[in-house]
């Protein structure tokens, strides 16, 4: 199955469990508070991938440029690149985006497109592996998230100091817990995957 095409029934709950955990954590818990404007309206696109190999999720990656690119914002404002067979291990996906930056630099589109990326392993280096903090980037799996710059940038223009986002986050998990993580219900086969004894760094 390439991006955008119908869900084989392997694949069947992958976006509606990315909606479960963007609409339970993401806006739920005010993660993004740019989300929940693009999400009511319809402007959020979600694409699957069966893409195990890296050239394959950036053929991907390419289909997914090419389409938002041609919709106006009001249609499809960003895109949630899923991929549930890539990348199982985070540092690995780690290791892949500079990849997809230089993806852009070829298509000439930075400054136009970023590209984010979540993952049920997410991990900030100098971190350990179950520190609360890295929850703000973990989801039931690999995704590589498209926003257009002049999307962030007109969201940014309504929070005096945006800095203050990510330690609101930090302190919002803080106050959650794992346990009170664990309550959202975000499960998914890839987030119970073991992680590394001694996590690796980039």
């Amino acid at each position: 199955m390439n991006a955008g095409e119908g869900a084989h029934a392997e694949f069947a709950q992958v976006i509606p469990l990315t909606v479960r955990w963007l609409e339970r954590a993401v806006i739920g818990l005010n993660l993004c508070p740019f989300a929940k404007s693009v999400h009511v309206k319809g402007q959020v696109h979600y694409a699957v991938t069966n893409a195990e190999h890296r050239e394959d999720l950036l053929a991907d990656l390419t289909t997914e440029i090419e389409g938002i690119l041609a919709q106006p914002p009001s249609a499809r404002d960003t895109t949630l690149l899923i991929a549930p067979r890539a990348f199982p291990d985070f540092w690995d996906f780690n290791a892949f985006m500079p990849e997809c930056d230089r993806l852009l630099k070829r298509l000439k589109l930075q400054g136009v497109l970023q590209i984010a990326n979540f993952h049920p392993q997410f991990q900030f280096v100098g971190t350990d592996a179950d520190e609360i903090s890295n929850y703000t980037n973990r989801a039931p799996y690999p995704i590589l998230h498209l926003l257009r710059e002049d999307s962030i940038d007109r969201a940014v223009q309504a929070f005096a100091d945006p800095g203050d986002i990510f330690e609101k986050n930090i302190e919002t998990l803080e106050a959650l817990g794992h346990s009170g993580w664990a309550t959202l219900g975000l499960g998914c086969p890839l987030a119970e995957t073991s992680l590394p004894d001694s996590p690796r760094k980039p």
